[in-house]
């Protein structure tokens, strides 16, 4: 009994709870960096890298080529209602009737053209509108005027021969004095010639082509249409003089006509007058598809040089001392590093001379090319095992193009040679030491980046 009230009196002593241990401290110091990385990492400007790869650029030169043909204007001998029955672009044999002045109107005269269409006609007619339809482009909605234009033509046609079609046709009619392509449009240039080629020719803000269909009442001497009578043609475009230089040996070039992407080999040659360099391509043949156009976007298919393939975004330059390569102590183990021996003078004017490692990122010939970093203007560089001094200075610097090279995470600047351009892309030399090889990472942007900078 007495046993049991002196454990009664017994109180346990509880130690007192602390919640910074040393376990939970730790935790928290991990925590927080996770927070604080990703939430640099959330508002940090992330660097977009580019995949080096081999390729080669095509196709880079596009220009707007003034189309040159041989056409002759139809004019109107009387007054009135005109109606067209050729439609726009197709081949008329001597004798065909185009059109007609003095007469019914359009709506007379389809009304008059009662012939049964065949099954043919109506084949071609959806043919035709699917055509439309598929090239359509709101930019370019004066067409629809000229599509319309069309229909009515290949209405008055269908079902009738060019015999019947005098039958129907009232007024004076207008037949073709020669074979040749209808056009119904005229701009003024239809007597342009290649010895008055100049500048202005191919400047589009003064141009101006008049739909001759838009009017249904003509006038004595008004245009009623054109033809154009032999299926040899011409395209000119301006030139560079480099350009000029680079295809001056060219007989013939391959193009592309970027209006529905057909491609063609042709006839080539320059022409050079007092306003400058301009390039020809000989037609004859496929005239029917652009004999309404007098200005066809063209796009050169050249045979170009292959390389490395980079955009022209990731393109920067650098300047970097030369140091002549008798005075550098070459690496056995990699040619991307060199040894010198770098002399400069301290405060009291006496000389230290080290030895310190360079990175070459670049060779021409007789020197290496090494950063600015490691010298301060006024140092030298020694030659081994001799008195001959190199001196740094500014006069013994070069600026070379390279990109940002970002395979280890960090920014490297790699030297390039560019071989070949356009406005996009680059082709640089493949092969070089110092530079790039295929499937390296570059920065694609090189203004967002300075040296060993670290990606994200």
């Amino acid at each position: 009994m007495a046993s049991q009230n002196r454990n009664s009196k017994i109180t346990r002593y509880r130690r007192p709870y602390s919640v910074l241990n040393i376990g939970t401290i730790i935790f928290g110091f991990i925590f927080l960096y996770m927070v604080i990385s990703v939430f640099l990492y959330m508002t940090a400007e992330h660097t977009v890298s580019y995949e080096v790869m081999e390729g080669a650029i095509s196709g880079n030169y596009r220009y707007t080529a003034l189309a040159l043909k041989e056409e002759t204007i139809v004019p109107s001998s009387g007054s009135g209602s005109v109606v067209y029955y050729a439609r726009e672009g197709a081949m008329a044999s001597s004798g065909t009737t185009v059109c007609s002045v003095g007469g019914a109107d359009m709506a007379s005269a389809a009304q008059a053209a009662s012939a049964e269409p065949t099954a043919e006609d109506l084949k071609n007619l959806k043919d035709t509108m699917s055509s439309f339809l598929i090239g359509f482009e709101g930019s370019t909605f004066q067409e629809v005027y000229n599509f319309k234009a069309d229909l009515e033509s290949y209405i008055l046609q269908m079902g009738k021969s060019e015999t019947d079609t005098a039958l129907y046709t009232s007024g004076d009619a207008y037949v073709s004095p020669e074979s040749g392509f209808v056009v119904y449009s005229v701009d003024g240039l239809e007597d342009a010639t290649e010895e008055e080629l100049s500048a202005d020719l191919f400047s589009q803000t003064q141009y101006h082509r008049t739909n001759l269909r838009l009017s249904q009442q003509v006038s004595a001497g008004d245009p009623l249409y054109k033809l154009v009578t032999s299926e040899e043609w011409a395209l000119y475009f301006p030139l560079d003089s480099s350009l000029a230089t680079e295809l001056q040996d060219r007989s013939s070039i391959r193009f592309r006509f970027l209006k529905d992407n057909n491609t063609f080999s042709a006839p080539f040659s320059i022409i050079q007058n007092e306003s400058g360099y301009y390039g020809k391509i000989s037609l004859n043949t496929s005239l029917a598809r652009y004999v309404s156009d007098r200005y066809l976007e063209i796009e050169l298919l050249m045979d170009r040089k292959t390389g490395l393939k980079i955009p022209t975004s990731a393109i920067a330059e650098k300047t970097f001392y030369r140091i002549p390569e008798e005075y550098v102590i070459a690496n056995k183990d990699t040619e991307r590093e060199i040894t010198l021996l770098r002399e400069t003078f301290n405060r009291d004017g006496s000389a230290s001379v080290r030895y310190v490692t360079a990175t070459v990122y670049g060779k021409e010939e007789g020197y290496y090319l090494v950063s600015p970093e490691l010298f301060e203007e006024g140092d030298y560089v020694q030659m081994l095992d001799t008195n001959k001094k190199f001196q740094i200075q500014e006069s013994n610097m070069d600026t070379i193009q390279g990109v940002y090279n970002i395979n280890k995470g960090y920014a490297v600047f790699r030297e390039v040679t560019v071989i070949d351009e356009n406005e996009e892309f680059c082709i640089v030399e493949p092969d070089n030491v110092y530079s790039l090889a295929a499937h390296d990472h570059i920065v694609l942007d090189a203004s967002t980046v300075n040296d060993d900078d670290i990606v994200y």
